[in-house]
């Protein structure tokens, strides 16, 4: 089963080391980012299951990254803890305002903020084990780690599903091929950017008959054919 993927969006980064250990530890996959900026860029890129927001973050703060997650389509549902040095009421009020789904006050317990970490993701899981992400015949179910092509099970590697999963999510979105080495090999994976080609002919392999819905983009990468597009051209 894919592991449960949390973004940590922290610039105290021996508070982030701390945290990322435990949740590893817990069996979650753990991404860092030390600002505003980087941390919304990790959370358009990798989709996480649960973003741990600090408050106040350099570049962009953490009231804004907020707003602009809960602006986004791709991640509007995406759960949010806040964590803050702040405890004004005040400050709890905007962060629920704008669309977080829990909120903790440092200095706080490891043990507590694993806790609420593992009742949001119940939650995630619970809705998510009734919703696959689904587009042209091509449908991923990320809780029992599964790929159907008009109902039949596709067998995938581990790389192929991130890699499927991610450009399914974001139908239409065109992702670099260095987006996507991070993607499904991980951002410490040092290959040639060319890599990824080689996995792309191995998925469009296996999903056979719709391999057309992954989409070259001369230049660039990689994108999921849009659902739109493909009306335009089967003229509906």
């Amino acid at each position: 089963m894919a592991k449960t993927t949390v973004l940590i969006i922290e610039d105290d980064r021996s508070l982030a080391e701390v945290i990322a250990y435990n949740l590893q530890r817990e069996g979650y996959e753990v991404i860092v980012a030390h600002d505003g900026e980087d941390g919304l860029t990790q959370a358009r890129l990798k989709l996480p299951a649960l973003i741990l927001l600090d408050l106040m973050l350099p570049v962009l703060d953490g009231l804004e990254v907020c707003r602009r997650l809960r602006a986004d389509s791709a991640t509007k549902n995406t759960r949010i803890l806040m964590l803050t040095a702040k405890a004004e009421e005040s400050d709890e009020l905007v962060g629920f305002a704008l669309g977080a789904d829990d909120y903790v006050t440092k200095p706080f317990s490891v043990k507590v903020l694993l806790e609420r970490v593992k009742s949001l993701c119940r939650r995630d899981a619970e809705s998510a084990a009734v919703k696959l992400i689904a587009s042209q015949g091509v449908a991923i179910d990320p809780v029992r780690y599964r790929v159907t092509v008009d109902d039949e099970v596709v067998h995938l590697t581990r790389s192929e599903f991130r890699l499927l999963e991610c450009l399914l999510r974001q139908p239409g979105r065109v992702f670099s091929r260095s987006e996507l080495i991070d993607v499904a090999l991980g951002e410490d994976t040092l290959v040639l950017e060319r890599t990824i080609d080689v996995h792309v002919r191995s998925l469009r392999k296996k999903l056979d008959t719709h391999a057309d819905v992954v989409q070259t983009v001369r230049g660039v990468g990689y994108k999921f054919r849009d659902p739109s597009d493909h009306r335009i051209e089967a003229g509906v």
